[in-house]
């Protein structure tokens, strides 16, 4: 008898969000955490790994087009854009790993 898959990539990425933000005071931990969750949440590691980088991608694509929007000068909005990939960058390996393994446990 097949098993059908039991997560969904929507619900682990607002898994990891809720959490990031609930536990943001812990650096390191507090997004490994959030990782753990939102894989075992997605149900998988590839779905908990989409879960992890889709929303990233979306808000440094999002503050790209905001910041270009909101000041009328490019150099501004792709500046703004660069501060939050960059922020993006720092945050995104603990989420990932933890990712990994709550895939790995789903």
């Amino acid at each position: 008898m097949a098993e059908g898959s039991n997560g969904s990539v929507l619900m682990g990425m607002i898994w990891m969000f809720i959490i990031s933000l609930l536990l943001f005071w812990l650096p390191g931990l507090g997004s490994l955490i959030a990782g753990i969750v939102g894989g075992k949440q997605a149900g998988g590691v590839l779905a908990g790994l989409m879960a992890a980088l889709l929303p990233g991608l979306l808000v440094a694509i999002g503050l790209f087009f905001a910041g270009t929007m909101l000041t009328t000068l490019p150099v501004i909005g792709a500046t703004l854009a660069g501060l939050g990939l960059l922020l993006y960058v720092l945050y995104i390996p603990p989420l990932i790993i933890g990712a990994l393994i709550g895939g790995l446990l789903a």
